[in-house]
């Protein structure tokens, strides 16, 4: 039998995602914490200023479980998963279609975009993410489509007799949709910004610190301003998380936590939806 108060004892100080259950194993709510010892002992202590609905879900609590994770960041991802997965019913944020957002880079187009969505689809172009941080992703989005000129708007061909929108005019885009745009010049500029969001962020990070430090130089402060919120964001969109693989394979990862125990943890979709532990039964001629 699930005994609360020892388990309680066994939480680690550090971040990851908690599952409460009820009697039949149900889980009933999924949370996110920077430190689960800290968050789940919360629920069992005194409710006298616990909120009514907390005190109702608390009452319901039988047993739970956690997960640990790497960072905060990986906690979120982990949470809005699990909620999708089992639905629990004292959840109420994350139960709908809402995600977080991915960058996208069309490279199903002879001259890719890069910009954010929710929605990963299946049609072969590339998807980096989820972010937890979608003002990050916002910056990020803008500052690789400046850095590197890159197409914005939405037209795969373009008739003859097409006009130019502003962005080419104020030098921020080649003429694509009128053809001055050479493919392979535009492709090494692509593959560059991909490779940032892979993490090989090194020389735009220091191309934006050189800005940064220019314009402060000639106080041109709204400017530096502007570069130091784009550092920010590209070291947000660096943190990293190992909830999501880009491979969208269904995996089954099994652990030996010891000779009688093993933990199996679910890939589906490329997402960590849940784990299972099991029991192994050995013979004490078995045993070592």
């Amino acid at each position: 039998m699930f005994n609360i108060e020892e388990n309680l004892k066994k939480l680690p100080d550090s971040p990851g995602v908690y599952l409460h259950k009820d009697q039949l194993g149900h889980v009933i709510y999924v949370g996110k914490a920077n430190s689960l010892k800290s968050r789940v002992r919360q629920y069992f202590q005194s409710s006298r200023n616990m909120d009514p609905k907390v005190k109702a879900m608390v009452s319901n609590i039988a047993e739970f479980e956690y997960i640990t994770t790497g960072s905060e960041m990986e906690a979120l991802i982990l949470e809005c998963n699990l909620i999708k997965k089992y639905m629990p019913k004292y959840n109420v944020l994350l139960r709908d279609d809402k995600t977080y957002p991915y960058i996208k880079v069309t490279t199903t187009e002879p001259f890719p975009r890069i910009f954010k969505t929710r929605n990963v689809g299946k049609e072969g172009d590339k998807y980096f993410g989820p972010y937890s941080d979608a003002g990050a992703v916002n910056q990020m989005v803008d500052l690789l489509n400046h850095v590197y000129r890159l197409k914005r708007c939405s037209p795969v061909k373009f008739p003859n007799n097409t006009t130019p929108c502003l962005n080419y005019h104020i030098h921020q885009c080649d003429g694509i949709c009128i053809g001055k745009a050479e493919q392979k010049e535009y492709t090494d500029r692509i593959d560059s910004a991909m490779d940032f969001l892979k993490g090989k962020n090194k020389n735009l990070t220091t191309h934006l610190k050189e800005k940064m430090t220019i314009a402060a130089a000639e106080m041109n402060y709204e400017e530096a301003a502007r570069y130091r919120d784009f550092i920010m964001a590209a070291n947000a969109i660096h943190e990293k998380q190992r909830v999501v693989l880009s491979d969208t394979h269904e995996i089954d990862v099994v652990l030996v936590a010891d000779s009688r125990h093993i933990v199996v943890f679910y890939v589906r979709e490329g997402k960590l939806s849940g784990r299972d532990h099991f029991d192994l039964e050995t013979t004490s001629d078995e045993e070592t």
